[in-house]
């Protein structure tokens, strides 16, 4: 399963590298996991919203299995980040395309309303950081105020540590709840909240 973690000039950091190394701590324990960290455009660097500059490793790939995004810089008024990339329009544009060729979206944080601006949450459930639920309402969405939703080929996580609770939960649904409890217990994280999932929703 190839996973892309899609980075952009302030994103939040632990949005994407919490579920960074959690997801390929789980492949070297044998989950079927391939894990990248892209940028839309290739980009050399790119510089988060604490302003730690970290170097991609590849372009976004042309039919992931699933693309992550992160949040950051909707909330507190940042020049760069998820405000910003919706305003550019590129990102939004790419999800929604990839998402129509079968690739599989999930987000932490404000991530999601890049999500909502790719037209992939209208009327479906969907999660963020508390202080942004309802931008996300705003946009369409069907709000669950929990700390992960999964809608099958869209999942949502909540604020920043959430994204390891869907880390988690991705482990899960490929390898079971006991190979992601013991991966938790690896890294000392004690699994919070929990996951809303609709009955029937395909993975």
């Amino acid at each position: 399963m190839q996973i892309d973690i899609l980075l952009f000039d302030g994103f939040d950091d632990l949005d994407a590298l919490g579920p960074n190394e959690l997801l390929r701590h789980a492949a070297r324990a044998g989950a079927p996991f391939e894990v990248a960290l892209t940028t839309l455009d290739g980009a050399e660097r790119v510089v988060t919203a604490l302003g730690t500059t970290l170097i991609p490793e590849r372009p976004l790939g042309e039919r992931p299995d699933l693309v992550l995004v992160p949040g950051g810089g909707l909330l507190d008024g940042s020049p760069i980040g998820v405000r910003a990339e919706i305003e550019r329009g590129a990102i939004p544009a790419a999800l929604a395309r990839l998402h129509g060729a079968g690739t599989a979206v999930a987000s932490v944080c404000t991530g999601a309303l890049l999500l909502a601006e790719a037209g992939l949450l209208a009327g479906r459930p969907a999660t963020t950081n508390r202080l942004a639920l309802e931008h996300l309402r705003a946009a369409g969405a069907e709000v669950i105020d929990t700390r992960v939703v999964d809608d099958g080929d869209v999942l949502t996580a909540q604020g920043v540590t959430a994204g390891i609770d869907l880390a988690l939960w991705l482990v899960e649904r490929e390898r079971g709840r006991d190979f992601a409890d013991a991966l938790a217990q690896g890294v000392e994280y004690e699994r919070t909240g929990g996951v809303w999932r609709r009955e029937g929703a395909a993975a």
